[in-house]
């Protein structure tokens, strides 16, 4: 058997390096009976905020070829009703739970963090300065090194938990903010979320989201995240969490060659709930062929 177990800081251990992409699991309970939690090295929730958002009107949901194209908005029950009626099963859960955190301001990020903090339950914080589909906070955040590194410290002074910051292509360097994240006192980066993205319904002659313009995940964005990792991943020292189209086992061989640590698994749930499953027999598979005895011998060895 490949050794899957996957370092992210010496206290910090994934039993394999598959995650749930934020905000197409849940908080996990909704699902769970379709999509065994078990199988995942850990679970990353619903973004969640200080107060309840409604998000954006409908229609915020659109497929495209090779993907789809959402503007939820960061809709979510808020950090009150998360912990009210959301902690039981997460707190049982038996891998790493991690909680998406987003905020209008610096502040809602820390308050949300604060009253988290002493959860034992809660493994990591991956906190969303990239979300492209709200008008305050989100990405406004991941835009700039400045105000990023500025958030990044305050949030590492109000917790001692491990702590992912979420990044967006939709900006002229990544590395640049990736840098900022590290300097700062992150523990890793996610990368990448959505890219921007529409469509238009050619009958109606009207743009499929109420939005106009939303984030395009799935498949259709694998090469662009595959291009930011190979490029970070000479930049950083610290793990990056690579997302972006992973919808098979080799997508996530690709990932750890070009520099992921672990990956988050997103758009596939949706179309393919058994995706984790498949993923784990074909990465056994490939290394026994490859006579790979850790997995994570090869993050990072793509030979260029």
């Amino acid at each position: 058997m490949t050794d899957l177990h996957i370092k992210l800081r010496e206290d910090f251990i994934l039993r394999n390096p598959l995650l749930t992409a934020s905000g197409t699991y849940g908080y996990g309970d909704e699902i769970a009976d379709l999509i065994n939690p078990e199988l995942y090295g850990g679970i990353v929730t619903k973004s969640i905020s200080l107060e309840p958002r409604v998000g954006n009107p409908p229609p915020r949901i659109a497929e495209v070829t090779s993907g789809m194209l959402n503007s939820i908005g960061l809709a979510n029950i808020g950090v009150d009703k998360f912990l009210e009626e959301k902690e039981e099963f997460l707190a049982a859960y038996n891998g790493k739970a991690i909680v998406n955190i987003a905020g209008r301001k610096d502040e809602e990020y820390v308050q949300v963090v604060k009253k988290l903090s002493d959860r034992q339950w809660i493994a990591a914080f991956e906190i969303n300065v990239s979300c492209p589909n709200v008008s305050e906070g989100g990405i406004e955040f991941g835009r700039d090194p400045l105000i990023l590194g500025q958030l990044v410290k305050k949030l590492r002074h109000a917790t001692d938990k491990f702590l992912i910051i979420k990044l967006s292509p939709n900006v002229t360097d990544i590395r640049v903010l990736a840098l900022a994240a590290q300097e700062n006192g992150a523990d890793a980066i996610s990368m990448i979320n959505t890219v921007y993205g529409a469509a238009i319904d050619i009958h109606t002659r009207r743009p499929k989201l109420n939005t106009v313009v939303g984030g395009l995940s799935g498949p259709a964005v694998k090469p662009i995240a595959l291009a930011h990792i190979i490029k970070t991943y000479k930049e950083v020292d610290i793990p990056i969490i690579g997302i972006g189209g992973i919808s098979c086992g080799a997508d996530v061989i690709e990932f750890l060659l070009a520099g992921a640590h672990a990956v988050q698994i997103g758009t596939a749930n949706f179309f393919n709930p058994k995706v984790c499953g498949e993923i784990l027999d074909f990465i056994e598979q490939y290394c026994t062929e490859n006579k790979i005895s850790c997995l994570r011998d090869i993050i990072g060895r793509v030979e260029v």
